[in-house]
Protein backbone atom coordinates (compact mmCIF):
# COMPACT_ATOMS: atom_id res chain seq x y z
CA UNK A 1 0.00 0.00 0.00
CA UNK A 2 1.20 3.42 -1.15
CA UNK A 3 0.45 6.92 1.34
CA UNK A 4 -2.91 8.22 1.26
CA UNK A 5 -3.99 11.91 0.21
CA UNK A 6 -6.20 14.21 1.61
CA UNK A 7 -7.44 17.24 -0.33
CA UNK A 8 -8.98 20.23 1.87
CA UNK A 9 -10.23 23.06 0.27
CA UNK A 10 -12.92 25.84 0.95
CA UNK A 11 -14.25 24.58 -1.85
CA UNK A 12 -16.20 21.12 -2.70
CA UNK A 13 -16.00 21.96 -6.37
CA UNK A 14 -12.33 22.69 -6.01
CA UNK A 15 -11.48 19.65 -3.16
CA UNK A 16 -13.14 17.12 -6.09
CA UNK A 17 -11.45 18.36 -9.05
CA UNK A 18 -8.20 18.49 -7.47
CA UNK A 19 -8.57 14.84 -5.98
CA UNK A 20 -9.71 13.64 -9.67
CA UNK A 21 -6.96 15.51 -11.16
CA UNK A 22 -4.22 14.25 -9.34
CA UNK A 23 -5.85 10.58 -9.25
CA UNK A 24 -5.92 10.47 -13.25
CA UNK A 25 -2.10 11.73 -13.12
CA UNK A 26 -1.01 8.93 -10.53
CA UNK A 27 -3.79 6.13 -11.48
CA UNK A 28 -6.95 5.08 -10.22
CA UNK A 29 -4.96 2.66 -7.23
CA UNK A 30 -3.79 5.41 -5.13
CA UNK A 31 -5.82 6.54 -1.93
CA UNK A 32 -7.26 10.44 -2.31
CA UNK A 33 -9.90 11.54 0.00
CA UNK A 34 -11.25 14.79 -0.27
CA UNK A 35 -13.46 17.38 1.65
CA UNK A 36 -14.22 20.84 0.86
CA UNK A 37 -16.91 23.77 1.30
CA UNK A 38 -19.02 23.93 4.80
CA UNK A 39 -22.18 21.88 6.05
CA UNK A 40 -24.31 24.18 4.49
CA UNK A 41 -23.05 23.95 0.57
CA UNK A 42 -21.19 27.42 1.02
CA UNK A 43 -17.85 27.98 1.22
CA UNK A 44 -15.64 26.85 4.13
CA UNK A 45 -14.39 23.64 5.56
CA UNK A 46 -15.75 21.69 8.22
CA UNK A 47 -13.97 19.56 10.69
CA UNK A 48 -16.71 17.10 11.28
CA UNK A 49 -15.92 16.06 7.76
CA UNK A 50 -11.85 16.23 7.61
CA UNK A 51 -11.77 13.89 10.71
CA UNK A 52 -14.77 11.96 8.95
CA UNK A 53 -12.30 11.43 5.92
CA UNK A 54 -9.27 11.35 7.44
CA UNK A 55 -10.93 7.83 9.25
CA UNK A 56 -11.36 6.61 6.14
CA UNK A 57 -8.35 7.22 3.97
CA UNK A 58 -5.53 6.44 7.20
CA UNK A 59 -3.20 3.67 7.03
CA UNK A 60 -0.39 2.50 8.51
CA UNK A 61 2.15 4.09 5.87
CA UNK A 62 0.55 7.62 6.28
CA UNK A 63 -1.58 10.18 5.26
CA UNK A 64 -0.77 13.66 3.23
CA UNK A 65 -3.07 16.23 3.20
CA UNK A 66 -2.91 18.98 1.13
CA UNK A 67 -4.65 22.56 2.10
CA UNK A 68 -6.05 25.86 0.18
CA UNK A 69 -5.95 28.47 2.55
CA UNK A 70 -5.59 29.12 6.17
CA UNK A 71 -9.12 27.58 7.89
CA UNK A 72 -8.31 24.15 5.98
CA UNK A 73 -4.78 24.19 7.56
CA UNK A 74 -6.84 25.19 10.94
CA UNK A 75 -9.08 22.73 10.72
CA UNK A 76 -6.88 20.08 9.70
CA UNK A 77 -4.76 20.82 12.38
CA UNK A 78 -7.62 19.97 14.55
CA UNK A 79 -8.42 16.65 12.98
CA UNK A 80 -5.29 15.71 13.20
CA UNK A 81 -5.02 16.08 17.55
CA UNK A 82 -8.15 14.04 17.27
CA UNK A 83 -6.47 10.90 16.59
CA UNK A 84 -4.57 9.00 19.17
CA UNK A 85 -0.43 9.72 18.77
CA UNK A 86 0.86 6.32 17.16
CA UNK A 87 -1.66 7.42 14.49
CA UNK A 88 -1.03 11.55 14.21
CA UNK A 89 2.49 11.06 13.64
CA UNK A 90 1.45 9.28 10.12
CA UNK A 91 -0.55 12.45 9.25
CA UNK A 92 1.40 15.28 7.86
CA UNK A 93 -0.06 18.38 6.28
CA UNK A 94 2.21 19.46 2.96
CA UNK A 95 3.34 22.91 2.95
CA UNK A 96 2.35 23.30 -0.93
CA UNK A 97 0.01 24.80 -3.69
CA UNK A 98 -3.11 22.74 -3.56
CA UNK A 99 -3.37 21.41 -6.85
CA UNK A 100 -0.02 21.26 -7.92
CA UNK A 101 1.28 19.90 -4.98
CA UNK A 102 -0.98 17.39 -5.19
CA UNK A 103 -0.39 16.21 -8.09
CA UNK A 104 3.55 15.83 -7.06
CA UNK A 105 2.58 14.04 -3.94
CA UNK A 106 -0.01 11.49 -5.81
CA UNK A 107 3.28 10.64 -8.79
CA UNK A 108 5.17 10.76 -5.69
CA UNK A 109 2.96 8.43 -3.36
CA UNK A 110 2.25 6.56 -6.60
CA UNK A 111 5.62 5.34 -7.08
CA UNK A 112 5.86 4.03 -3.54
CA UNK A 113 7.65 7.27 -1.50
CA UNK A 114 7.01 7.19 1.94
CA UNK A 115 5.17 10.27 4.23
CA UNK A 116 8.65 12.06 3.95
CA UNK A 117 9.15 11.52 0.62
CA UNK A 118 5.06 12.24 -0.64
CA UNK A 119 5.41 15.90 1.34
CA UNK A 120 8.81 16.35 0.24
CA UNK A 121 7.65 16.24 -3.47
CA UNK A 122 4.51 18.64 -2.99
CA UNK A 123 6.98 21.48 -0.76
CA UNK A 124 9.54 21.25 -3.86
CA UNK A 125 7.16 22.61 -6.31
CA UNK A 126 6.33 25.33 -3.88
CA UNK A 127 10.07 26.35 -4.13
CA UNK A 128 10.70 25.88 -7.60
Amino acid sequence: MSVALLIVSHSADVARGTADMARQMAGADLSIAWTGGNPDGGLGTSLAAITEQLEAVWREEGVAILVDVGGAEMNSEMAIEQFDKAKAKKIRICQAPLVEGAIMAAAEAASGGGLDQVCRAAEEFSHA
